[in-house]
């Protein structure tokens, strides 16, 4: 999910040529109590140049553009970076010192050569997907709705040669023998492409980017993903250490989510994440960040989510966030929720709150273990508390549309009890309208907060009058 680019992106768009050239007060003598210039602090200059490294970028995609460099073979596009590059730090003084000079090129050249055509669209903030379904078929997603773009390739071959530049860059090969590709990009976004005969009508690229900063719980209230008494509870909830599981289709912003409400994780726990491609980005300084590996061209050397899980177990957590279980590691994951892992973390693609806990039961199956189904759903009921539903509505907007307390088991069948949900109300043109009502049911995990002290105000689950809860 994607902040509109009320701030960084207008900034962006707006940047000029003056916001790169070094005020003349900067030239003035430096009287005997101000530091060197190079004195200041590693961390300030790498920011400096990084920001003044996009901003350039920025500026060198519309240089190329306006000279239909963009599609052009690999050595026009290098002739053009570097020209273009030449002429800037002749023309304009930039805040670089000599090394970040000599890269400037250099790292302006292998982002540009990286991906393309498509370089604009990686550049443009607002765009989470970068869907190529073919050489004059590029689509986006921007603020939750696809459209197509005037982006084109110049043909079959040239799109070939992108996703396999692609591929290379990340230690990946995409061919005939081997004809698909799924890894992570330098800046976090994920890539995955295909080629023929998987796809039948020719080669395919998906991007699904991430943005420069994680979304925090308030933007994410402001952007109207849930109501602030749904982050209230959650905040509580998460902090009191129980455990969550976040569900939610392809692209619902379950990631999101998940790392917005780890922000109250205390700062003296150490976690550790676990994720087929690394994404999340969390607050907190001890944290051990895990990532799947794929099995080489031997067939040698993979590392599963199931691997991690276990050998996470071994590390001293004080809380395991798995980014998304998928298959067999979700019974060690629940084991480890039920023998002292509490406050864990994790997300699954599922339609419901009810149909996660069906999921989960799948995939436990999935482990090869020969439990009954009851003493599958006693495990899963007991390791979970809450399950927070996300889903992308129709209007584009990512809403959390339920959020369920797990209450036991009768019978064969997992119990669940709403506490808040997304009420719709009708439609304002292309907008769903609605609000985010609460239930009236105080959840069990409430008493066991206060217990503990907490002091919770229960007006935050009172229904609505006039029945927005039933």
């Amino acid at each position: 999910m994607t902040v509109p680019p009320s701030d960084e992106g207008e900034a962006r768009r707006r940047f000029s040529h003056a916001s790169l050239v070094v005020p003349r007060e900067r030239t003035r003598k430096r009287t005997k109590d101000e530091p060197r210039r190079g004195s200041e602090p590693e961390t300030g200059r790498a920011s400096r140049y990084d920001t003044v490294k996009a901003r350039l970028h920025e500026r060198l995609l519309d240089d190329l553009d306006q000279r239909d460099l963009l599609a052009e073979d690999e050595s026009r596009l290098s002739a053009g970076v570097r020209e273009f590059v030449a002429r800037v730090l002749e023309v304009e003084e930039l805040p670089l010192n000599d090394d970040e000079r000599r890269r400037l090129a250099d790292e302006l050249l292998d982002e540009t050569l990286g991906v393309g055509p498509i370089a604009p669209l990686m550049a443009d903030p607002a765009i989470t997907d970068v869907l190529v379904n073919g050489p004059s078929a590029v689509f986006v997603e921007r603020f939750g709705r696809l459209e197509k773009t005037s982006i084109t390739f110049r043909d079959t071959d040239h799109l070939v040669r992108i996703i396999q530049r692609i591929a290379a860059a990340v230690g990946r090969r995409i061919d005939e023998s081997s004809p698909m590709v799924d890894a992570r990009l330098p800046d976090g976004s994920r890539v995955n492409a295909t080629l023929p005969p998987v796809t039948l009508d020719g080669p395919t690229l998906s991007i699904r980017r991430f943005g420069r900063r994680r979304l925090r719980r308030e933007e994410l209230e402001r952007l109207k993903m849930f109501s602030s008494a749904m982050a209230e509870f959650l905040a509580f909830v998460v902090s009191g250490r129980f455990n969550v599981l976040v569900s939610g289709g392809t692209g619902a912003g379950k990631s999101t989510l998940l790392g917005a409400i780890a922000e109250v994780v205390p700062a003296s726990e150490r976690i550790v994440t676990i994720e087929d491609a690394a994404e999340l980005v969390l607050d907190q300084e001890h944290v051990i960040r895990m990532e799947t590996r794929k099995r080489n061209l031997e067939g040698r050397g993979e590392v599963t989510q199931r691997d991690l899980v276990v050998n996470s177990l071994r590390m001293r957590p004080d809380r395991i966030i798995v980014g998304e279980v998928r298959s067999a590691e979700a019974l060690d994951m629940l084991q480890a929720m039920n023998t002292g892992h509490d406050g864990s973390l994790t997300t699954i693609h599922a339609n419901s709150p009810r149909d996660a806990l069906a999921r989960l039961e799948t995939m436990v199956l999935m482990a090869g273990t020969e439990l009954p189904s009851r003493a599958i759903r006693e495990q899963i009921v007991s390791a979970l508390q809450v399950v927070v539903h996300v889903r992308r509505f129709e209007d584009g907007v990512r809403r959390v549309e339920s959020i369920a307390e797990v209450t036991g088991i009768e019978g064969t069948t997992p119990q669940i009890q709403e506490i808040f949900r997304f009420q719709r109300s009708g439609r304002r043109g292309r907008s769903l309208q609605g609000e985010f009502v609460a239930t009236g049911i105080v959840p069990r995990v409430v008493e066991q907060l206060r217990q503990r002290g907490e002091e919770i105000d229960l007006g935050m689950f009172r229904k609505p009058t006039g029945g927005g809860g039933d």
